[in-house]
């Protein structure tokens, strides 16, 4: 009954009440004389008087204080170690907002725990002070801890979210050069069969005649659609069936498919190529794919866009 009693008075009437053994630390409502109701252990004597006037405590706001400091600590240095590593001249301002944004994402993931932690611990910190600011004094520095504790992962969401538009614009770039690196390789390796056997090859994998120490043009040949590309040649040829001879040369170009094999047998060069290659995605027929012509990367759909206004402009 007198502990149930005691829960609906005030925290520190009710701390005055209570007695704690010394032996086991069991708090409960009564006297040591009787016996503590955990140990069993009973006092030899009077306890000690509470003194009249306590003395407020400051470890609580101590302790909410180290804990900002320390977190402004961490992002000061972090953001020092980034502007070492990364500086190469004279320091400026734009140098220091970018060692802390570098600060930033290397602290992300602890940054998200630890802010947890501190505002759940801290709010409740804090809070008891308040209720009871005649036991403990340094509310002021409670105060300034606790704002720095969530200032910290506040800046650091901020540059964190400034720097998402350029990460992710980075992140494409490579993806882009991913994708378009098997096609570099590819016209590089017909640039130098061009070179020395003086035409391109009639298939894709004619390429692999080719010395390749670091294994680039096999590696290029396992990424790529080798029935797609197409060798072309430009040449001049004379009318065969013509009723009767006319004045000069009259000459049309043919545009001849690398495929013809009587034709190339005859030593005809080619001379330009298409190699259509998978895009971002590293999948063939979607709206990404690319397609190598003559050395160039392109999308494919602009290709037939562009192919498609140049027929409709035709007279």
């Amino acid at each position: 009954m007198v502990t149930q009693d005691l829960r609906h008075i005030t925290p520190s009437l009710r701390d005055k009440l209570m007695t704690i053994c010394p032996c086991c630390g069991f708090k409960f409502a009564g006297s040591l004389a009787h016996g503590c109701g955990s140990c069993g252990a009973r006092s030899i004597g009077e306890a000690l008087p509470r003194p009249e006037n306590e003395l407020p405590s400051y470890g609580r706001s101590l302790l909410l204080a180290v804990i900002g400091s320390l977190m402004v600590i961490a992002f000061l240095t972090q953001t020092f170690i980034a502007l070492v590593q990364k500086a190469s001249g004279s320091i400026g301002l734009w140098s220091v907002v970018a060692a802390a944004e570098t600060a930033a994402w290397r602290l992300k993931w602890v940054a998200i725990p630890v802010t947890i932690l501190v505002l759940w611990a801290g709010r409740k910190i804090y809070r008891s002070m308040l209720n009871e600011p005649e036991r403990f004094c340094g509310l002021r520095y409670a105060r300034s801890g606790l704002l720095a504790a969530v200032m910290v992962p506040a800046l650091i969401a901020v540059l964190i979210g400034v720097t998402v538009p350029d990460r992710l614009r980075q992140r494409q770039d490579r993806l882009n050069a991913e994708a378009n690196a098997p096609g570099l390789t590819m016209g590089r390796a017909f640039y130098e069969y061009q070179l020395q056997f003086g035409t391109l090859p009639t298939v894709a994998k004619d390429v692999t005649r080719l010395p390749d120490k670091d294994g680039s043009i096999a590696a290029a040949l396992q990424k790529i659609d080798a029935n797609g590309y197409k060798a072309t040649a430009d040449v001049a040829a004379l009318p065969t069936k013509k009723p009767r001879p006319l004045r000069g040369a009259v000459i049309m170009n043919a545009s001849l498919n690398g495929t013809t094999d009587d034709l190339s047998s005859e030593g005809i060069s080619f001379t330009n190529y298409e190699l259509p290659l998978a895009g971002a995605d590293k999948l063939f027929g979607t709206e990404d794919d690319l397609i190598l012509i003559d050395g160039v990367i392109s999308k494919a759909s602009e290709v037939v866009r562009r192919n498609s206004a140049a027929k409709a402009a035709r007279p």
